[in-house]
């Protein structure tokens, strides 16, 4: 009878134990709720950006970029309750470099290569998930936000083929 109780105690005991565990940190979430927002005017909302045709050995290692072309998110009607704002962009990224987008697969498609998204000045990279640089808005005036987007070689060989890619954008108010 003793040895029951005490194989009983052991597995009660051991079934609790494994719910006593320590944490190793806290994360706090915070954020606003806003009344309204900017709108995307619709000229920019929905475009296409044409890095156009490029010749491989444009890339002869690995972090060449090629085709710089420019693009733009234009905000209108901003109520005056926000101010500041960024821009995330969002989408598949390069498995050989995650702060780029990764090509649109398919059969054929370009290898050793990515798009890079950057800030007006064509040199400042914004990593796939993160914000842009912060802008002021306007409550009367449209705001434009200004890019560069290019291809960026991710291998030393970079294959020829389409090489396309898609982002969705969110406006991060801030």
């Amino acid at each position: 009878m003793n040895n029951k109780l005490i194989a009983l105690a052991i597995v009660t005991g051991s079934a609790f134990a494994s719910v006593a565990h320590a944490y190793d940190g806290t994360i706090n979430f915070t954020g606003r709720i806003i009344d309204s927002a900017c709108t995307v005017s619709t000229l920019t909302k929905d475009q296409k950006v044409d890095l156009g045709e490029v010749v491989r050995t444009s890339f002869s290692a690995v972090g060449d970029t090629a085709s710089p072309t420019t693009f733009d998110i234009v905000l209108q009607s901003c109520p005056p309750s926000v101010t500041n704002a960024s821009v995330k962009f969002d989408g598949p990224t390069d498995p050989d470099n995650s702060t780029l987008l990764r090509l649109t697969a398919g059969t054929g498609i370009a290898n050793g290569v990515g798009i890079g998204i950057y800030e007006q000045d064509a040199t400042t990279l914004i990593p796939i998930a993160t914000s842009s640089a912060s802008k002021s808005l306007s409550a009367t005036d449209d705001t434009t936000f200004n890019f560069v987007a290019k291809y960026v070689a991710t291998a030393a060989a970079v294959t020829p083929g389409p090489a396309a890619a898609a982002t969705n954008f969110t406006i991060v108010y801030n």
